[in-house]
């Protein structure tokens, strides 16, 4: 089975590049709407995380599908951090233990690592428990940043930590699986895509 893992397009926020997580419900911008365009390849299922943004996207880059909503795909909750940015924040004490910790504590307010990982992980294995047991032969996931990078860290091979699993907006990881594999909680990095008009060819998966 081929799983597609999808990040949104981009929003005001993006650009802005402030902390967007599970609390702010935010639409693709016009630029990030702009520039979407429809995936190359099809594909049995699409589910989204319940965020706009994701939605969104999904309906650009397949038109003909019915997204579906999955609870437990929406980005980090970035809880105090949310809405802002990085220079914002530099003399924050909370901020900077954060960040000074690998981000893996809890933010104020909102999630830790281990508690994000635990939920969008668990909504991902159900997906493919789902899709495995109906032989769906390709299916697309369209998350987040975060999403991916916890999912990818916890079930890629080859194995690689959680920052080096980053991709750009539009973007994603083409993932390979089978029964045995995935009962071994194991899927198999087979390239990368991007769906973004300036990046690349959506459907053209590469290394």
């Amino acid at each position: 089975m081929r799983i597609y893992l999808l990040r949104h397009g981009a929003t005001e926020w993006n650009a802005q590049h402030r902390y967007q997580g599970r609390q702010t419900d935010a639409p693709l911008s016009p630029e990030g709407l702009a520039s979407l365009r429809p995936a190359g390849f099809s594909v049995d299922a699409v589910y989204v995380s319940p965020m706009r943004r994701a939605r969104q996207t999904a309906e650009r880059l397949f038109p003909g599908a019915v997204p579906v909503a999955v609870p437990g795909l929406e980005e980090m909750d970035f809880g105090a951090f949310e809405g802002r940015t990085a220079a914002e924040m530099e003399n924050d004490a909370a901020y900077r233990a954060w960040v000074d910790g690998w981000c893996l504590g809890s933010t104020p307010g909102g999630e830790d690592r281990a508690a994000f990982s635990r939920r969008v992980c668990g909504a991902f294995a159900a997906l493919v428990d789902e899709a495995l047991d109906a032989g769906r032969e390709t299916l697309a996931i369209v998350a987040h940043g975060g999403v991916q990078m916890v999912v990818m860290e916890r079930y890629a091979l080859p194995q690689r930590d959680y920052w080096q699993w980053q991709t750009p907006l539009a973007g994603g990881w083409v993932l390979e699986t089978d029964r045995e594999s995935w009962l071994a909680g194991q899927v198999r990095l087979a390239g990368s895509v991007t769906c973004a008009v300036d990046a690349g060819n959506c459907g053209h998966p590469f290394s």
